[in-house]
């Protein structure tokens, strides 16, 4: 993989990745179509953005709502200290909490900022009956989402 950093990124770069975070399911016939080049240059372009780890992978996004897990909470995770073992120990075990949909090592008043789904506040019990079960865990503060006013997932070029 070669460094994302030193990829410079041309009008037609910018145009594929659009399209394709509008809709990774275009065959490349289509989004050769839609961005102006032949199918074989569109497929090359394609590639070298995969290559560069530009493309880091191709998703489908699932209804959370519609699979009765609507809620959202933010919970802000300290732990009891914050050494490189203690971090790596409880990264890997948050991995297996399967409610938990993003994890970032943060800056600030507390070590992690999570977001978890639901399907109710009672069922936010038992995450929470999980996370605090995690290695080094300290302490557990959580904010219900009322309601979602903006859900990206097309990164601005």
């Amino acid at each position: 993989m070669q460094d994302i950093a030193s990829t410079v990124l041309d009008k037609i770069d910018k145009a594929i990745l659009k399209e394709l975070q509008l809709n990774g399911r275009l065959s490349n016939v289509q989004l050769a179509e839609k961005v102006g080049l032949s199918e074989s240059a569109c497929l090359r372009r394609v590639r070298m953005l995969e290559e560069t780890g530009i493309i880091d992978r191709y998703v489908m996004l699932v209804n959370q709502a519609a699979i009765g897990k609507p809620g959202n909470v933010f919970v802000r995770l300290t732990l009891d200290g914050q050494q490189r073992e203690k971090l790596a120990t409880f990264e890997e075990a948050v991995q297996g909490v399967a409610d938990v949909m993003e994890c970032y090592l943060m800056s600030g008043d507390f070590d992690y900022l999570l977001r978890v789904i639901v399907r109710s506040n009672d069922d936010y019990v038992r995450v929470h009956n999980q996370l605090t079960s995690l290695p080094g865990v300290f302490r557990v503060q959580s904010s219900f989402a009322l309601r979602t006013v903006l859900d990206k997932t097309e990164v601005p070029l």
